[in-house]
């Protein structure tokens, strides 16, 4: 793939290009468009390809929701940094908000989001035109018009005004064929919320075995109240879109919520189930990337990165870590301090130590401060598999792209920003709050105040899920300011600017595309 010069806006991985030319007879053994997407069977894999950059195993290279997104973007947050293990020059200038149009990492990033909206095209150019089930077709091509939001949604949050490429066209060959300027990033949130309302209306409430995992009405509905909450808040600020948000969100949370969903979401009883391979795909996964351990490279790649590497028998580079920041009297603080005593998810997202399984002895990185007696480094560990420590490398836990808790949050949200704290709002809250471990939130709490209680939680609730750069970008503080650059100062990332809350746009795509424009400050 990064061999491809122009693969911004390729369109299928199997080759288009005629044989005619060269051969007198019809070539038997070249699979091209002509000859492929006749069956059934090819519209569910031209689906499947679709699928395919959530978790490329085997390609050799990161992808989106296997490191990439982590390498790419959290490392640029307060939470997390590069970790002892992390080389790359690109992931460390990233970290400290340093990056250039020719970071590596971020035109990876653009690279794969492309290529995937590259498939979702083909596929709903090539779909309708199959004799097949009709049921099916259809939901086919709601689950292509889902991922394709999906995808669509990250870039736009990721640079802001982006090339909206709906259609496959097999007859580019030039580089001028592929040359599209940028769409206004107002209509490229227009065109997901089409596709997502699109998709809601043609794919099923669940699935049985083997497509568990496939996208569903419900995934459609949740990601399309959380697209309604980011365009309400910053920097768009579409405040209308609040009211949007609440009212999509109810479609897909349960009636014992307060919803009129059929989808059976509740929160896990056991906040650590939600990441343990052995309970995926439970009530409370809306929507996620699958991984299987030992199979073709299909593994989750973020256990290893975060795993101390001086453990005996364990496989561990240390590449990822908390972001470590002075406050007050403490040089060591993190998002691990920030939990109250007795919340739950500190114990189910961290680990303080490990024990070796070859000698059974404990290994912990201490940290040297007299102010802070036993104190030790956190280690992320939600990716962790307790029932695989043989090869620890990889683990068969899933990502979680969507989930329940953070359905109720962007209800509660958004009802705070339209009504107030008013029962509605502490309520779905108040569900995250206590399977937590954590009593009520505080009554009678301002606008403001309860803004700030809930953007805490869903830190807490959400850290090292991909969620936390693009709240940076979109929260703000009680004077309606963003909060981007104030809460990456105060841990150290001074290179922090407002015009660093978007991305360059890669220089191999400015190179490529003469209609390319590049983003303020770059």
């Amino acid at each position: 793939m990064k061999n491809l010069k122009y693969v911004v806006f390729t369109t299928i991985a199997i080759s288009t290009i005629s044989c005619k030319k060269f051969l007198e007879e019809t070539p038997q053994g070249i699979i091209t468009t002509q000859n492929f997407y006749k069956t059934q069977s090819d519209a569910i894999a031209a689906t499947d390809a679709v699928y395919f950059f959530l978790n490329a195993g085997g390609t050799g290279e990161q992808t989106l929701y296997n490191v990439l997104l982590s390498t790419g973007m959290d490392m640029a947050t307060d939470d997390v940094d590069p970790g002892p293990g992390a080389s790359n020059a690109d992931v460390r200038s990233l970290s400290v908000l340093s990056t250039v149009s020719t970071n590596r990492t971020t035109f990876q990033l653009w690279q794969q989001h492309y290529a995937a909206i590259g498939m979702a095209n083909v596929a709903l150019a090539k779909i309708p035109g199959i004799a097949m089930d009709s049921t099916l077709k259809a939901r086919l091509l709601g689950e292509s018009k889902f991922l394709r939001a999906l995808y669509y949604f990250n870039l736009v949050r990721l640079w802001g005004d982006v090339p909206l490429v709906l259609e496959y066209n097999p007859s580019a060959v030039t580089a001028s064929d592929y040359a599209v300027a940028r769409t206004p990033s107002t209509q490229v949130y227009a065109q997901i919320e089409t596709d997502l309302t699109q998709a809601a209306a043609a794919l099923p409430n669940s699935y049985s075995s083997p497509d568990v995992g496939r996208a569903t009405k419900g995934a459609a509905l949740a990601l399309l109240a959380k697209v309604y909450l980011t365009t309400a808040s910053l920097p768009l600020n579409i405040t209308g879109n609040y009211q949007l948000a609440v009212n999509t969100a109810l479609e897909a949370m349960s009636p014992a919520d307060g919803g009129s969903g059929a989808f059976g979401y509740a929160l896990q009883s056991n906040y650590a189930n939600v990441f343990l391979p052995a309970f995926k795909n439970n009530s409370e996964h809306i929507f996620s990337a699958q991984f299987k351990s030992l199979s073709q490279g299909q593994g989750n790649n973020q256990n290893g990165r975060a795993i101390y590497n001086g453990v005996p028998g364990l496989s561990g580079s240390y590449a990822e870590q908390v972001r470590f920041y002075k406050n007050g009297s403490d040089n060591y603080f993190s998002i691990y301090k920030l939990y109250q005593p007795g919340d739950k998810r500190k114990r189910a997202s961290f680990f303080t130590f490990y024990i070796s399984p070859t000698n059974g002895k404990k290994y912990a990185l201490p940290i040297t401060n007299p102010a802070f007696p036993n104190d030790s480094t956190p280690f992320f560990s939600k990716a962790w598999d307790p029932n695989s420590t043989g090869i620890t490398s990889e683990s068969a836990a899933n990502v979680a792209i969507l989930r329940y808790a953070e359905l109720l949050l962007i209800h509660a949200e958004a009802e705070n920003e339209i009504n107030g704290p008013d029962a509605v709002a502490y309520t779905s809250l108040n569900k995250v709050r206590n399977r937590a471990g954590l009593p009520d939130l505080t009554a009678g709490l301002t606008q403001a105040q309860f803004r700030d209680s809930l953007y805490l939680d869903r830190r807490l609730e959400l850290v090292w899920e991909y969620q936390r750069w693009f709240d940076l970008i979109r929260e703000k503080d009680a004077s309606g300011n963003p909060i981007f650059t104030a809460s990456l100062h105060a841990v150290g990332k001074n290179n922090a600017q407002p015009f660093r809350a978007l991305y360059p746009i890669p220089q191999n795509e400015l190179s490529a595309n003469p209609k390319m424009t590049q983003n303020p400050g770059f």
